[in-house]
């Protein structure tokens, strides 16, 4: 990364048509010296060099421009480097494990930050959140090893470092993972009053509501027209043993009922393998959501970060209007991320 990182970014948003404003341009300067301090050689850094932090952790509302900016960071540290999503980077730790389940707990954490060391020296994970009892009580020795190899972490989430898995079971054994990354990671918290994502050149277009038949007409022919000259056929997919069928399958077009999709035990390892099959996903009868059916907007929550860090298009339809879908208490801090992602997933913007 050069010196003028800043001036490449206001150059970036220009060209881009994106706002900025001076909270951005502080973040872009705190990741100046984050880079500096982590990756560049100096007589100085060789001294201090163990009070270095090797974490930046980032978090903000929904729709501020994390991921646009830690994305652009990312994209100019020219080192060996993996994005992942936070879920997929648990799934590979889980898959890891399954695949190593003759050794001991620890021998696994060390085998598989070491892995991860002889290809990356900087990780970047996007969408931060601990939402299962099994990551917390994981997290913790993970993220030791991970910092005491001196690999890099780079962090997006909406959640300070002190909040997360707030309320969660057996939060007390969590608190350890909390200190570790504390006092490793630089936290920034990007303050910026409107959502970008819901924009006026941003506005919904895929998303019909409410579930009647002109809704079911106009959701008929959207298919159509995307699916025109598509054969249709049913996709088995193999997760682990187990296989999930798309029913309704137009070749790289997939077309679900929200109940096949999130009423059923699946979870991010499904619903990545459901993005790796699908160029467009419609998702129908989405409903209105509150405590009694919270367990489906969790994985509505989950299907829709996955969807989102894939970049696959969406049309859906659903209950209520985007802004009035509800949300059960326990969830209505994540579900205003996903009401976000939804305008722009469902927007112009996104295309086949």
């Amino acid at each position: 990364m050069s010196k003028n990182f800043e001036e490449k970014f206001i150059i970036n948003c220009n060209n881009k048509n994106l706002e900025i404003n001076q909270n951005q341009i502080n973040l872009i300067k705190k990741l100046q010296k984050f880079f500096e301090k982590n990756f560049q050689k100096s007589f100085f850094n060789f001294f201090y060099k163990q009070n270095t932090r090797k974490g930046f952790y980032l978090f903000g509302d929904v729709g501020v421009g994390k991921t646009m900016i830690l994305d652009f960071f990312y994209n100019f540290v020219d080192k060996n480097k993996q994005r992942f999503h936070f879920n997929e980077f648990m799934l590979n730790f889980h898959n890891f494990v399954y695949e190593q389940k003759n050794n001991n707990e620890e021998n696994i954490i060390d085998l598989f930050v070491k892995n991860l060391k002889s290809k990356f020296s900087l990780i970047y994970l996007d969408e931060f959140q601990v939402t299962n009892i099994v990551d917390a009580m994981i997290l913790g020795k993970l993220f030791k090893k991970l910092f005491d190899e001196n690999l890099k972490i780079i962090t997006t989430s909406n959640t300070k470092i002190s909040e997360l898995y707030k309320d969660g079971l057996q939060r007390d054994q969590f608190k350890p993972f909390i200190e570790i990354m504390e006092k490793n990671s630089i936290e920034y918290n990007l303050i910026i009053y409107d959502d970008y994502r819901k924009t006026k050149e941003n506005q919904k277009q895929r998303f019909f509501f409410p579930l009647n038949q002109e809704t079911n007409f106009r959701i008929n022919k959207f298919s159509r027209k995307i699916t025109k000259g598509k054969n249709l056929s049913t996709k088995d997919l193999k997760i682990k043993g187990r296989i999930f069928k798309i029913k309704k399958y137009y070749e790289g077009v997939s077309r679900f009922n929200f109940q096949e999709l999130c009423d059923q035990n699946l979870g991010a390892e499904d619903y990545l393998e459901i993005t790796k099959n699908s160029k467009f996903i419609i998702i129908e009868k989405i409903p209105k959501f509150d405590d009694i059916n919270s367990n489906q907007q969790q994985r509505f929550i989950t299907l829709i970060d996955v969807i989102y860090d894939k970049n696959i298009p969406i049309a859906v339809t659903a209950e209520k209007n985007i802004e009035k879908l509800g949300t059960s208490i326990s969830l209505e801090k994540p579900f205003k991320r996903t009401i976000s992602r939804l305008y722009e997933l469902t927007s112009n913007d996104y295309q086949l």
